[in-house]
This record gives C-alpha cells, structure tokens and sequence, in this order.
C-alpha cells in the first residue's frame, strides 16, 4: 500500500525526522501538534484555553491538506501538562471535534517546548 507524506505551511513544519501526516489508504494519520503558530514558528500563548486553540487551528490545517476534517476523526490521543487543565482543555476540544470520537487522554511529564498540550487524531478520508 502506498503512503504519502501530507504538508501544508498553514501548520508548523515537522521539528524533526517525522511528517505532519501520512495518508494510507483511505485514513490518515497526524502527527502530534502543538501550539506553534506557523506563520512565526514560535508559541505566542501561554494559557491551555489559547494553546488547546492553536493546537486545533494546525490540526485543521493538517486535516485539510489530507483531505478531511474534524468531522471524520475516529480516534484522537490528547497529551496534557497538567491533569489539572483536562476542564478547560475540553471546553475547546468540543468546539472543533463534534462527533465525540474515540479519545484517549493522559498527562505527560514534559512536552515539546515545554507546551501544556498536544493532540494527534485518525481520520478517515
């Protein structure tokens, strides 16, 4: 079966040896993202409600570029800082992932640049 490499610079290019989502058969699957603003390549907020927000704008970009939306995610796997941020983390992950997929939810030690969040998701074409 063969892969492809999903790009878009509406999302943070990959940090390193990794794509922003690969596309297999009729699914595809994203990377982590984090709150990084692509247009500075820097993290511009400091609250998990803004993170969590950025966050969802760069895995819509993802999305799109595959060709698909938060409407077609299956399963999504959500890194938190802090278990103590899961409240409002949720209040802006229900905006954009309506459908309720399947989600498993952890907190991490440490996360890429010392973020409060990052989210992967499965979708389906």
């Amino acid at each position: 079966m063969e892969l492809k490499k999903v790009a878009t610079d509406k999302a943070p290019a990959a940090i390193g040896p990794y794509s922003q989502a690969i596309v297999c058969g009729n699914m595809v699957f994203t990377s982590g993202q984090i709150p990084i603003n692509p247009a500075t390549g820097n993290v511009e907020t400091t609250t998990i409600e803004a993170q969590a927000e950025q966050v969802m704008k760069n895995l819509g970009e993802v999305l799109s570029a595959a060709g698909t939306s938060f409407e077609n995610a299956v399963k999504t796997t959500c890194f938190l800082a802090d278990m103590g941020d899961f409240a409002a983390f949720n209040g802006v992950y229900a905006k954009y992932f309506t459908t309720n997929p399947a989600r498993s939810c952890v907190a991490v030690k440490t996360l890429p640049k010392n973020v409060l969040v990052e989210v992967e998701v499965i979708a389906v074409l």
